[in-house]
């Protein structure tokens, strides 16, 4: 079976606007899209590379949300983009605290899990974040890295050095 290319998208502040610091994201209400985002995916799609998003959602093991209030969002908001002609292929949700399990990022677990599922390529696919968390993913599992603010690129590292995979 030959390995997929993948673009891995953090949730909060690459496909919707960030909640303030120490705030979440917990109903549909608050979910707003960036500008751009659904073109973004449009374009992935057509260069024929799996959209997957991975997102920590940290509100659901403080009682803050539900797994039923994450998983709505993420039904309303894969609907919304399927209106406009994009598609994601797969979402990984990590509802734990810090240090309760392997799946929470910047811990690889997601992107393995992924990888099972989707016969991923890792040397041939890219994570975007916004955060340090997302780079330090990006690193640990061989991917490329970009890191936007706002629906714009702020920084491109080096590619991931083949002695570091």
């Amino acid at each position: 079976m030959v390995k997929r290319r993948c673009v891995f998208l953090d949730r909060d502040g690459v496909i919707n606007v960030k909640a303030k610091p120490s705030e979440y994201i917990r109903t549909w209400e608050e979910f707003h899209f960036l500008p751009g985002i659904v073109d973004w995916i449009r374009l992935f799609n057509l260069l024929d590379l799996l959209v997957i998003v991975v997102t920590n959602q940290r509100g659901v093991a403080r009682g803050l949300m539900t797994a039923d209030d994450v998983a709505e969002i993420h039904r309303r908001m894969t609907g919304q983009i399927a209106a406009q002609g994009g598609r994601i292929d797969d979402i990984f949700c990590c509802p734990h605290e810090e240090g309760a399990c392997s799946c929470r990022k910047p811990r690889p677990g997601m992107v393995l899990e992924a990888c099972d599922r989707w016969n991923i390529d890792l040397s041939g696919s890219l994570l975007i974040g916004d955060s340090d968390s997302d780079e330090q993913l990006a690193l640990a599992c061989g991917l490329r890295f970009v890191r936007v603010r706002d629906g714009r690129i702020t920084h491109t590292p080096l590619p991931v050095p083949e002695s570091a995979r």
